[in-house]
């Protein structure tokens, strides 16, 4: 990478955590594009060259922090040498649970703004290059040897699945703290994947 792509890369990385900065403590909707600008010490002509607005910037921002969580939970897995699909997903999920947990301002933000479709689109954008979430479950589900009726439905209904339930039980312990939900949530996951297996 060359000085000016450096220098690019660097604006870049400013904007996008100074965006995560302001709209983890103030919201996207009390944050401006100015705020953004101002705090990460740009011109507003910057801003324009990498986003076209601040929801532009919001689901770059979904989809980088979201890969991040799930690189992590993969590593682990591989470290962990875990074998078989239906283990592989749930320790997957497991991960990424307890990652969110310990960082509840990133679940937070997550949560809120996680639909399928952002995260799908904004995981395959142009460039990005730490973004591999859908090379990485593409993969796993292509060397388990078994097949499924839509593996792309199953991930989403899985992604809903786990979204849904453990917001609030992360956040508020309701209905149950997060470990009384795992086991529940496991066998869920277990018996969905069964139900969509050919």
């Amino acid at each position: 990478m060359g000085k000016i792509d450096n220098n690019k890369k660097q604006k870049e990385d400013a904007l996008l955590n100074t965006a995560f900065d302001l709209f983890t403590k103030q919201g996207i909707h009390k944050t401006s594009i100015s705020d953004i600008v101002n705090q990460a010490g740009v011109a507003k002509g910057t801003f324009y060259l990498y986003f076209k607005d601040k929801y532009d910037i919001r689901n770059k921002l979904i989809a980088k922090k979201a890969s991040q969580v799930f690189r992590l939970a993969d590593s682990a897995m591989h470290q962990a040498g875990i074998a078989g699909l239906e283990d592989q997903v749930i320790f997957l999920i497991d991960n990424i649970v307890d990652q969110l947990t310990e960082n509840k301002s990133l679940l937070n933000f997550i949560s809120k703004n996680l639909s399928w479709g952002i995260f799908k689109n904004e995981l395959l954008y142009s460039g990005a290059t730490d973004i591999d979430f859908y090379n990485i479950y593409s993969s796993i589900f292509e060397h388990s040897g078994k097949t499924y009726k839509n593996p792309e439905i199953l991930v989403f209904m899985i992604i809903e699945l786990v979204n849904s339930t453990c917001f609030s039980c992360i956040l508020y312990e309701d209905p149950v703290p997060v470990k009384e939900l795992k086991p529940y949530l496991f066998e869920s996951v277990r018996q969905l994947m069964k139900g969509m297996e050919t």
